[in-house]
């Protein structure tokens, strides 16, 4: 039981709530190139990237309802999104056999990209607006390229959140 309370289920919340209002206190009002960059979705592909699909799809899940609660969509809409994102960048990830650094920043960025699209597909699935536009054509790129750059910087905080060891290497002597 207390590896229940003290474990990744606890530290998701506050990581998500301080993600989320960096999200909207500091990347809504300084875009990029007049992109808001999606930090909460960066921490998500992150988490992917470090614990696998499942647990990316639960950060993902969390930090989507996180989000939706925030803000103005219909709720579980970007939990889904972020929800996928996260699994993909996941599931990519564990297919390689012993990823290298600059692996996980490509697969973070498939990622973000998964999760950014799902989005506006979503939000037509319950008519709510969005669809493929020159502008969402425009942010995309974005989004994912700056999610995977910065993987890196947020992967050692993904594997404390979800209570993934980092791999140790160890010498075979004969």
């Amino acid at each position: 039981m207390p590896s229940v309370l003290f474990g990744p289920a606890l530290r998701i919340l506050p990581v998500g709530l301080f993600a989320l209002s960096l999200q909207r206190l500091f990347f809504a009002r300084h875009p990029l190139h007049d992109v808001k960059l999606q930090f909460v979705l960066a921490v998500v592909v992150a988490a992917g990237v470090v614990g696998g699909p499942d647990r990316g799809a639960v950060v993902g899940f969390v930090f989507g309802l996180l989000y939706d609660l925030s803000g103005t969509t219909p709720l579980g809409l970007v939990a889904l999104a972020y929800g996928l994102g996260g699994m993909s960048a996941g599931y990519v990830h564990s297919r390689v056999p012993e990823p290298q650094w600059w692996l996980a920043m490509i697969f973070a960025t498939i990622g973000a990209v998964i999760g950014e699209l799902t989005v506006p597909l979503a939000e037509q699935m319950v008519d709510d607006g969005g669809w493929i536009t020159a502008r969402l054509l425009e942010e995309i790129p974005v989004v994912a390229v700056t999610a995977g750059l910065m993987c890196p910087a947020l992967m050692p905080v993904c594997r404390w959140m979800v209570g993934v060891k980092r791999k140790k290497w160890k010498v075979i002597t004969e």
